[in-house]
């Protein structure tokens, strides 16, 4: 399993290996160990898995407050998507900045996002599929997010504005400028 950090620190990139030959495949996709290496030493007590049948579907940008908030351990199964973290933790020096990287069945790409980070995703195909990990279970009332294609985020999703495939809820969270941020 190799793990890289990503541009902003604390963001990891994780790559399994994948066994392959006639029969299919093996592959050790989680190890709590490795991972604690890397400096993530967490429980998980949750496991999300998200279905969209569509391209251009967006998911996001969402966190949880705390004392709820949520780091997570993101892998497609089928499918691709462009995944973003955005940093919203106070003070940081990367603060507003984002990490963006194409998760896919075929690359095998996991992407760790601690809390203190707005997280999303858009499908690039159709019928793509997510699993993920939480460390926190998921909390209503701890629940916020920024404005997917604020402009002063300097996303470059795959898709235009009137492209997306929205819930009503991520058309309406604040821009950056207007976002008090509970990190």
């Amino acid at each position: 399993m190799q793990i890289d950090a990503a541009s902003i620190a604390d963001v990891l990139i994780i790559r399994p290996k994948k066994h392959a030959d006639h029969r299919g495949f093996f592959s050790e996709t989680f190890r709590a160990s490795a991972l604690a290496e890397a400096g993530v030493n967490l429980q998980w007590v949750q496991d999300n898995h998200s279905f969209s049948a569509a391209r251009g579907v967006v998911r996001g940008l969402h966190f949880q407050r705390p004392p709820t908030a949520q780091a997570k351990l993101l892998r497609v199964i089928r499918g691709a998507l462009f995944d973003v973290a955005v940093d919203i933790r106070k003070g940081s020096p990367t603060y507003g900045r984002h990490v963006g990287v194409e998760l896919s069945a075929d690359n095998w790409a996991q992407i760790y996002v601690p809390a203190g980070f707005a997280h999303g995703f858009c499908t690039l195909t159709p019928d793509t599929e997510v699993l993920y990990k939480v460390s926190a279970p998921y909390t209503p009332s701890d629940e916020g997010g920024l404005l997917w294609d604020d402009p002063a985020l300097g996303i470059e999703w795959p898709i235009s504005r009137e492209e997306a495939v929205l819930a009503a809820r991520d058309s309406e969270w604040p821009r950056l400028q207007e976002f008090v941020s509970p990190f």
